[in-house]
């Protein structure tokens, strides 16, 4: 079994909040793949379904963020889960906006949900980066990752969860394959170009018009 964990504050007036895009992330995911319907379990809102040929138990902590391993934590000890099945969606900051990476252990940067997951499971669980890009001065961070993404945003947010959603069935078979699939749902290869049949040909292309069809 998977624990797919989305990072947020629980209340109405943090739901879209740039704090809350791991919420928004198993949402997404929650909805695409007709999960079961959230129920109030182990501090948290709970939900389980299936992605690709796991059995997945998503969980939103309720806790607010600084507490969310106490969370994490009842709900790993009860289904007897390791880190390595674990994979917690988060905000990140040192990432350009839009941007995703997969991350296996390491430290938490700040981040007070990370932090928490961290002191009660330990380090070597699974994070999706999700990128929302930095206010350009510390002292703003607080007030920035508070704050509701912008109408600007929405652009690329809402498109880039969806496009999370479609690829999580890969999770059940790692990072690797998930990233692999997300990188060709948002920027899916382009078709190579036809040779025209309507000219005799007189030889190879010329360099450039290779190049233009071998991309």
């Amino acid at each position: 079994m998977l624990l797919l964990v989305g990072l947020g504050n629980p209340g109405s007036k943090y739901d879209n909040n740039r704090h809350n895009i791991g919420f928004m992330a198993v949402d997404t995911i929650v909805r695409r793949h007709n999960f079961s319907a959230p129920k109030s379990k182990f501090q948290a809102e709970v939900a389980e379904g299936r992605l690709g040929n796991k059995k997945v138990l998503a969980l939103k902590p309720q806790t607010f963020m600084n507490l969310s391993g106490q969370s994490v934590g009842e709900a790993m000890r009860f289904f007897k889960i390791g880190p390595e099945n674990v994979i917690v969606l988060h905000d990140e900051l040192d990432l350009p906006a839009g941007k995703v990476k997969f991350k296996t252990g390491g430290g938490h940067a700040g981040h007070n949900g990370l932090r928490s997951i961290e002191q009660h499971i330990g380090r070597d669980f699974h994070r999706i980066r999700l990128g929302i890009g930095h206010p350009g001065d510390k002292s703003r961070v607080t007030s920035y990752v508070l704050s509701d993404f912008s109408k600007a945003e929405q652009d690329w947010l809402h498109p880039l969860l969806e496009a999370i959603a479609d690829a999580a069935p890969a999770l059940s078979n790692g990072g690797d394959a998930f990233m692999n699939a997300l990188g060709m749902i948002m920027r899916p290869p382009r078709k190579k170009t036809q040779p025209k049949t309507d000219q005799p040909s007189s030889g190879p292309a010329p360099a450039s018009e290779q190049e233009k069809t071998q991309d």
